[in-house]
Formats: C-alpha cells, sequence, structure tokens
C-alpha cells in the first residue's frame, strides 16, 4: 500500500503526478518541489497498478539518483521500492550494454575508460603517429574526439589529419582492448537500440513508464535515448525541466530538448510548477525580472507566500581585495547576530579564480570554509592504483590499467622494456599482456627482465584464477596482492612525510572496506564494483565531507540551497563572461545569472568591482547589465563608503570581542 498523500502537494504538482499516460512535460522553476513530484508520481503510478520493474527514473548524477531511490522507499512499501529502477545516464547505458554489447562486437566484460585513462592512451598514440614537426595536445585531441562522438561523427577512413588519424587508430586501440570511454557508453548503447530491433524491443518491454529529471540538461544523445526506449502509443515518458537553468551548453546540453518537447513527443500535457518553497518574493521577483530578458523560453512566474523578507542588495566596491574583506567581514557580522551555522553563508562566482582573496580572509578570521571541487577521492593517484589492479585483474588487456601497475611498485621491468613490449604488441596486434607471455617476446630480452616479467605475469593470472573462483573474498585477494608487492611500503617512500604517507595508506585501505561492503550487498562482484566507481565522479565525498562557508562556481551551485548567499564579480566581461559576446550566448549567461540569484533563500548580496586586479594591473570594470535588469521593488543598491562608514552596533562589538577571545583561546 502507496504511504504518499496527495494532499500534501498544491494543485499543479497534483495535476502533474496524476497524470494518467501518454508524455508529459513538467516545468519545474527553481525551488518548487520537482524531487517531491517525481517520486510521489512515482508512488501514484504503483498504487494505480504500474509493476515497479517497469519504472525506469534517470538523472545526472549518483547524489540524485540515490536521492531519488530514497524518497521512493519513503513513499511505497520496500520490496516495491526496490523494484523500481533509478539511475544516471551512464549507469543505465552500462546496463544495457554489459547485456546486450555482443551485438556490436564487443565482450561483456568491457572496460570503462575514465579521463585519466583516456588521456594516457591518446598521449601514447599521439607519440607514435605525429611526425617530428607535428604537434597535437593531448587535452584538445580529447575534446575534439568527444564532441565528435556526441555529434555521431564518426572516426574518419582517411586520416589526413593529424587529429583525425589519432581519432582512427584512438578508435581502433579501444575496440582491440575491448574497452569503452564515458562518450562511447551512449554512442554505443543509443547505436545498439538504434540498429537492433529485438534489442530495443525487449528494453521497451522491460520499461514501460519513463521518467527523466533535469530535461534541459540533455544532448541530443541522451535525448535519442529516452525517445528509443519510451514505450506505449502514446509514449508513457515524463521528463521535468526547466529552460531557464539551462547553463551546459558548453558541454553539449541542448536547451531546444526542453523547448521543442512537442516535436519529439507530440501532444503532451504541460504543467508548470510556479511555487517556489525556497526563496522570499523579494528574491523571487527580482529573479523574474532578469529572466524575462530571454526571449526564448517558456514563460514562468516564480512566487512564494513568504513575504517581508530582506531586500535584495547591489554593493559597487573599490576592487576585488576590498570585495571580499567586506563580504567576509559583512557574513561574519551576520552569523553573530543570528548565531547561525557558517554553512548558512555561500560565496558564488564565475570563475573559479575569484575565490583566491575570499579564501585569505576567511583564513585570516579563521572561519572554517569549503571549496566546491577539488581534487577528487577518485583521482588520487593511490586509489588510481589500485582501480588499475582491479581492471588488469577482471581485463588484461588493458594496456592503460597494465601500464599503470607494470612497475609500481618497481618490480625490474625497465621503461626500455615496456617500451619494446608495446612496439611488438601493436605489430603483432594483441594487447600488452599477451606479448609479455609471448615466449619469443621472453627470449628477446634480457634473463633478469624475463625473470621479472614472468613473477608479475604469474602473479596478475594467481590472482585472476582466485577473484574469478565463486565465493571469493576479491578485497582480502587485493589486500595480500598489496602487502606481498610491497606496494605500501613504496607508496610511504614516494611521500615527502610521514603522515602524508599514512593518510595515503588510509586511502587505500578505505577503498577495499568499500569493495567488502560491496560484496556483501552486491553479486556483481568486482566488475560492479568497478563499474560503480568508474561512473561515480562527481566528487560527493569530499563536498560532503567538510564543512563551513561555501565558495563555489555557479555551474557547481546548480540544484543547491543556502540562507544566505554573496553572489560576487557582476561586471560586464566576468559575468556575462566576455566569451560568451562573441560566441552569442548571453542567454545562456543570463540563466546562470538567474540561477545564482535563486540559491539564496534569505539574503542575498550581489557585488560588483570598479576596477579588478589582471596580472598586477588594476583593470576599470563596468558593471554587468544583469544589475539594470534585476531592477525593481525589494531591491537596492547601497554606497560601500557609506556601509564602511556606519557606526558599529554595540551587540556587533560583544560579539566581535567574543570571537576574537575565541581565536585567542585557541
Amino acid at each position: 500500500m502507496s504511504r504518499f498523500r496527495l494532499f500534501d502537494l498544491n494543485p499543479e504538482q497534483e495535476a502533474a503526478v496524476r497524470h494518467d499516460r501518454g508524455p508529459l512535460l513538467i516545468l519545474a522553476g527553481a525551488g518548487t518541489g520537482k524531487t517531491r513530484v517525481i517520486t510521489a508520481r512515482i508512488a501514484w503510478l504503483i498504487a494505480h497498478g504500474a509493476d515497479p520493474a517497469s519504472i525506469l527514473a534517470v538523472t545526472f548524477t549518483n547524489k540524485a539518483a540515490k536521492e531519488m531511490k530514497e524518497r521512493v522507499a519513503g513513499m511505497v512499501e520496500g520490496d516495491q521500492a526496490a523494484l523500481v529502477t533509478t539511475s544516471t545516464f551512464h549507469a543505465l547505458c552500462v546496463r544495457i550494454l554489459r547485456a546486450d554489447a555482443q551485438h556490436l562486437g564487443y565482450k561483456p566484460n568491457f572496460s570503462i575508460y575514465d579521463e585519466s585513462d583516456t588521456n594516457g592512451l591518446i598521449k601514447k598514440i599521439i607519440t607514435r603517429t605525429a611526425a617530428a614537426d607535428e604537434k597535437l595536445d593531448a587535452g584538445l585531441a580529447k575534446n575534439l574526439i568527444s564532441k565528435a562522438k556526441n555529434l555521431g561523427h564518426r572516426a574518419p577512413t582517411d586520416e589526413e589529419t593529424l587529429a583525425g588519424a589519432v581519432y582512427a587508430r584512438y578508435e581502433a586501440e579501444l575496440r582491440a582492448l575491448n574497452a569503452m570511454d564515458f562518450d562511447d557508453l551512449l554512442v554505443n548503447a543509443v547505436r545498439l537500440l538504434g540498429d537492433f530491433p529485438a534489442v530495443r524491443a525487449k528494453w521497451q518491454a522491460r520499461y514501460r513508464h519513463l521518467l527523466v529529471d533535469e530535461f534541459q540538461d540533455t544532448n541530443r544523445l541522451q535525448l535519442d535515448l529516452v525517445s528509443l526506449l519510451a514505450a506505449g502509443d502514446p509514449p508513457n515518458v515524463c521528463v521535468v525541466g526547466d529552460d531557464d537553468q539551462s547553463i551546459y551548453g558548453w558541454r553539449g546540453a541542448e536547451a531546444s530538448n526542453i523547448l521543442e518537447f512537442e516535436r519529439h513527443f507530440p501532444g503532451p500535457k504541460v504543467v508548470k510548477l510556479e511555487q517556489n518553497y525556497r526563496s522570499t518574493n523579494e528574491i523571487l521577483q527580482a529573479a523574474n525580472r532578469v529572466i524575462r530578458h530571454n526571449v526564448k523560453r517558456r514563460g514562468k512566474n516564480l512566487w512564494s507566500p513568504k513575504s517581508g523578507g530582506d531586500p535584495v542588495e547591489i554593493i559597487a566596491v573599490p576592487n576585488d581585495k576590498e570585495e571580499a574583506e567586506f563580504i567576509v567581514n559583512e557574513l561574519a557580522a551576520r552569523r553573530d547576530q543570528e548565531t547561525g551555522a557558517w554553512e548558512d553563508f555561500a560565496i558564488l562566482y564565475r570563475m573559479n579564480m575569484q575565490s583566491r582573496f575570499f579564501e585569505e580572509n576567511l583564513r585570516r578570521l579563521r572561519i572554517p570554509y569549503r571549496i566546491i571541487g577539488g581534487k577528487s577521492f577518485y583521482d588520487r593517484r593511490e586509489i588510481k592504483d589500485l582501480m588499475a589492479t582491479m581492471a588488469v585483474l577482471l581485463n588484461p588487456s588493458d594496456d592503460a590499467a597494465l601500464l599503470r601497475i607494470i612497475n609500481t611498485p618497481p618490480r625490474g621491468i625497465g621503461p626500455t622494456t615496456v617500451e619494446i613490449a608495446l612496439e611488438r604488441s601493436t605489430q603483432h596486434r594483441h594487447s600488452l599482456f599477451a606479448e609479455l607471455k609471448s615466449d619469443e617476446f621472453l627470449a628477446f630480452i634480457t634473463r633478469r627482465a624475463a625473470e621479472a616479467i614472468r613473477a608479475f605475469t604469474d602473479t596478475i593470472e594467481t590472482a585472476r584464477i582466485r577473484i574469478a573462483t565463486p565465493g571469493s573474498d576479491a578485497a582480502h585477494i587485493l589486500s595480500e596482492l598489496l602487502v606481498e608487492s610491497g606496494y605500501f611500503e613504496d607508496l610511504k617512500r614516494s611521500c615527502k612525510t610521514v603522515e602524508e604517507g599514512d593518510k595515503r595508506e588510509i586511502n587505500v585501505r578505505e577503498l577495499l572496506a568499500s569493495l567488502a561492503e560491496h560484496q556483501k550487498r552486491s553479486r556483481k562482484g568486482l566488475q560492479g564494483f568497478l563499474d560503480e566507481i568508474s561512473l561515480d565522479r562527481d566528487r560527493e565525498d569530499k563536498e560532503d565531507s567538510q564543512r563551513g562557508v561555501t565558495l563555489i562556481t555557479l555551474h557547481a551551485a546548480k540544484g543547491l540551497e543556502f540562507p544566505h548567499v554573496y553572489l560576487i564579480g557582476a561586471e560586464e566581461g566576468l559575468l556575462p563572461h566576455e566569451r560568451s559576446k562573441a560566441e552569442d550566448t548571453i542567454d545562456e549567461e543570463r540563466r546562470l545569472f538567474y540561477v545564482g540569484v535563486t540559491r539564496a533563500m534569505r539574503s542575498l548580496h550581489i557585488t560588483h568591482c570598479r576596477h579588478r586586479d589582471k596580472f598586477g594591473t588594476a583593470t576599470f570594470c563596468e558593471p554587468s547589465r544583469f544589475l539594470t535588469e534585476i531592477e525593481g521593488d525589494g531591491v537596492l543598491r547601497k554606497n560601500f563608503e557609506e556601509l564602511m562608514n556606519a557606526p558599529v552596533s554595540d551587540e556587533h562589538f560583544e560579539n566581535s570581542f567574543a570571537r576574537l577571545r575565541e581565536m585567542l583561546a585557541e
């Protein structure tokens, strides 16, 4: 029996939840409760006879998929909730390809190459392919290949240009290695469903109800995937999104997918969610005024029953150094007055480089802070080492992973020996591992090198057999492998301090513990675990573990909310970015500004500098056009000099002295 209640929803939310059949477009403005609507709709479908196993909900991040799953579990019986599929696009593609990739010529145990693996392979190919007078940056080549794949362009056959030749050979290498990169997951899933009607029919029969979150962020391939999976006549496809928050055009997202939804799914029911549960009306009215300047949009007007909030403040400051000092002092004073948490405050900016002066001032006042981003747990070298070991044990033909661990820790296999093996494996058109095991190669190199290679390949083969044995403990086997090889000793030798070495070993142990936990809850084994962490690139572990004032880019802030927001650097050339003028993407910059404004719950301060330091020179700054557009009731422009010369209250003095005493006590 369903445990959700329709009377908790407003009329528009209820209309979306109760839609019977056929296409449904839910235009969910910022803070209007879209996740509640999606999960309530899933519960309503189950309550009205839909098979839970036939429901597929797709979103963009593992965090969002997990939250959706948890909310569904709170609305329907546990056994029913477990049958509902909530997934990211890439995880869905992995699910489809693991089952049916053989139709495309892949083995089911194909490897998934992440960004580091891809970069390493492309660098290797460029080195082999480029002439002495030719140059090609590996990062640029990777971006060109990714863009080509997402636009549906296959690798060229003529190889007239270096970039074309690298693309062609990159694709050939991936196929030879039985590997796919992240772009291939989408490309191949779409090709599989498009080219093989029986496979498409199987997956359409499995998922009769399709729900897609953040539809404004989908690209052409993701739209194709949704179209191919949508089942029924008319198709039961429900998409939720907000064209006003489409801010990822630079990475392929197409706002036209939601603006032209009717062209892809004719005759949909369209429901607008405009009641906002996050912000005050002062903030929402300011946001509405800005976004109306975008012509190509579906009209929405956010409103809230919350009235009497603080006015939105726009402050011009002399320069970026004083901007940082002013804001940090201001937020510290507000926090003292309200005795709230530092986590209530966020500083939003267009470019990462803008955080530097804020960090200096926050450290000066000993205010805890976190920067959203930084180095992911999975990007740490020791974690990459362990993931590469896992990949080799599952697929020895994975050259990139094998190259990472072949001499980590040192095994007496020199770089010259490895280079010879690579060249011969290319000539013989088989994997590096196959070359290492060939008698012909072992006879070609020195006896000492041959003995070291035999010991290495025997170790890998033995561990592979043990892990493939039903009921084996992969975490224990990997731990033994690392200890016996001397990996931890070598890892610590490479660290500058004992503390760093200990921390890196703890990271490895944590990943092994995660694998052990995975083994308890899943039957998918080491391959399933590696799939999960290959797909989980959202950096959620770091972001959730730190506390304090949040420093975050506008792009990263989407989907988040904070009681008090300071949106900085509202200047022409910065927000909107200078590049957007040349590329005619001012509308997307306006949407980005709108996203920043709608993160604020109770108060919003927007600053712009008269001068900004650029390469050591004070450069004049013009206020952003968005500041003119936002003006109206509930928006105040304040004079920086008057604010700085205003008398300080006794309460603020007392709070400041109290914090100073705390700092001295520390």
